[in-house]
């Protein structure tokens, strides 16, 4: 399988897009079930990473999206977004 790293530091400089795109393909790959048991083991190991570096960069998103909100009379406040 090539890989783009396997560091903390090489999955947190990826962006969303960027890490959701390497997600798919490790599933794809592991859903094939093609490979050495090994390789398939990194990949699950990334795959992990990358889904917890997913979760995070959203919720950075939702919280930017919070603190942006403006109420219906103008006044700029912090209004939960309806994400789950």
């Amino acid at each position: 399988m090539a890989e783009t790293g396997n560091t903390a530091a090489d999955i947190q400089a990826l962006s969303f897009e960027e890490a959701l795109a390497e997600l798919e393909r490790i599933v794809r790959q592991l859903e094939e079930g093609k490979g050495r048991l090994e390789d398939s083991i990194a990949a699950y190991e990334r795959g992990a990473q990358l889904k917890r570096h997913c979760e995070e960069k959203l919720r950075e998103a939702q919280a930017k999206v919070e603190r942006i909100s403006i109420g219906p009379d103008g006044t700029v406040g912090v209004t939960p977004a309806n994400i789950t």
